[in-house]
């Protein structure tokens, strides 16, 4: 039996059930689901191509970097790119309904 049946829901419970703080997990599912997507895809097709097209990833781009150096260092910025737009997304977005729920919880 958890605190919440024998005294009743507790502020976490209350909270949750808010519309507020659904619309809060709405906004951060709708960003990180398929951002998480997209980049497992990225990954994946870097993956793929390394293992079943090397003849592809050995193309010569300049001097002794290939195509799947490339690719590869790419990788690399595009989870920079990705956590900079969470980073800002947050801040917009998700930091302010956060903190209006937490000074409702707080007063």
């Amino acid at each position: 039996m958890s605190v919440g049946d024998r005294y009743g829901p507790t502020v976490y419970e209350r909270v949750q059930a808010t519309p507020e703080f659904g619309d809060l997990r709405r906004r951060r599912r709708r960003f990180v689901f398929p951002m998480s997507a997209l980049f497992l895809v990225w990954y994946l097709a870097y993956v793929l191509l390394a293992s079943y097209a090397p003849e592809f990833m050995a193309i010569r781009v300049a001097g002794n970097v290939t195509l799947g150096l490339v690719i590869g260092l790419l990788q690399f910025v595009t989870t920079f790119v990705i956590t900079t737009a969470y980073v800002r997304f947050a801040a917009r977005k998700l930091d302010p309904a956060a903190a209006a729920i937490r000074q409702e919880i707080e007063s």
